[in-house]
């Protein structure tokens, strides 16, 4: 997940026009990066202009980087989905983040040599990655892809109306609050260890962000990003080995856990953080009201996993909040 899942994702951004924040492109420029109350904050180590990755990054504009990734991580989730019935979710969980930290410790290198501050950035990033993805699977083995994605979104939605004293940002609160409450009222199927199981991994997607931002700043590429994938990949990869054993060997588990790793922690991970890099942690919030949709579409298409006309309603209410409390926030300082 974004994990699970989401990457992805995911405070609101202040305003329709936010990205006007953004500073022309130029040589080798400083990275801008923002505070979550849109306030700028000391700027990231600078990356190196001959990391191929960096330049191909760099071309594109960060909308595209996030609206790819919200795409990869919901094709891996159903990917992952279809693996449940041999390995488990924790079995499935182990493999996505073995193989993605493995991938990104290969092509990064990083070095370990950090201050302790970024070490402590390093493992909280990690462990809310490994607990979010443990979490997120959890939930997915209980519920459809959309009703999962929709309730974990409510997460970040917190996070982006947490502290807000507007009457507008409660009505927006209380809009998302009556999708959750038409999703309970959908076919009587829904599965309420699932759904805690979602709010946790949403809780850690709220945290994924504010800590996403810390890590930009504290760590240079996609060097923190590896190093906390791999203290993921501790955190989950024991669950998954005691719940599947020798059913993760399997050849073709393999591969499918290798496209998982790259669709649903790879790819995302890496475009957001770099996105995070160039546009406030609340700008994401535009785009990523997109996700809880891009999840259910997914989930009817590929799994086959159609919805109530209640619960797409729901998933709309929930969609609809986000984007609202983003438009209507204030402008960046």
């Amino acid at each position: 997940m974004r994990v699970e899942d989401r990457a992805g994702p995911r405070s609101r951004p202040h305003g329709r026009n936010s990205c006007a924040v953004r500073r022309p492109i130029a040589e080798n420029p400083p990275v801008a990066i923002f505070n979550v109350d849109g306030t700028e904050a000391a700027p990231a180590p600078r990356p190196s202009s001959t990391t191929p990755a960096g330049r191909a990054f760099g071309a594109i504009p960060p909308p595209a980087l996030v609206l790819v990734g919200i795409v990869s991580v919901q094709m891996g989730s159903a990917v992952a989905k279809q693996l449940f019935g041999e390995v488990g979710s924790f079995g499935t969980v182990a493999l996505r983040l073995f193989f993605a930290a493995g991938v990104l410790l290969l092509w990064w290198r990083p070095s370990l040599r950090m201050d302790r501050r970024a070490w402590t950035v390093v493992v909280g990033y990690g462990l809310v990655l490994g607990v979010m993805n443990l979490s997120f699977y959890l939930a997915l083995d209980r519920l459809p892809l959309g009703i999962a994605v929709t309730v974990e979104f409510l997460g970040p939605l917190a996070v982006a109306l947490g502290g807000s004293r507007r009457w507008l940002d409660a009505l927006w609160a209380l809009l998302a609050g009556g999708g959750v409450a038409l999703l309970m009222d959908g076919r009587g199927e829904l599965d309420l260890v699932g759904l805690l199981f979602a709010l946790v991994a949403g809780t850690c997607w709220g945290l994924y962000i504010l800590l996403g931002a810390a890590l930009g700043r504290r760590t240079s590429e996609g060097n923190g990003l590896a190093l906390g994938m791999a203290v993921a990949a501790v955190v989950a990869v024991p669950f998954g080995v005691a719940g599947s054993g020798r059913a993760l060997v399997q050849p073709w588990v393999l591969l499918a856990g290798s496209g998982v790793a790259l669709l649903s922690s790879v790819v995302p991970y890496s475009l957001e953080l770099e996105a995070l890099r160039k546009i406030p942690p609340h700008v994401f919030g535009i785009l990523m009201s997109l996700e809880p949709a891009v999840a259910a579409l997914i989930g009817l298409v590929v799994l086959k996993e159609s919805l109530h006309w209640s619960q797409w309603i729901a998933v709309l209410c929930v969609m609809a909040a986000s984007a609202g409390a983003t438009r209507t926030a204030r402008p960046d300082a």
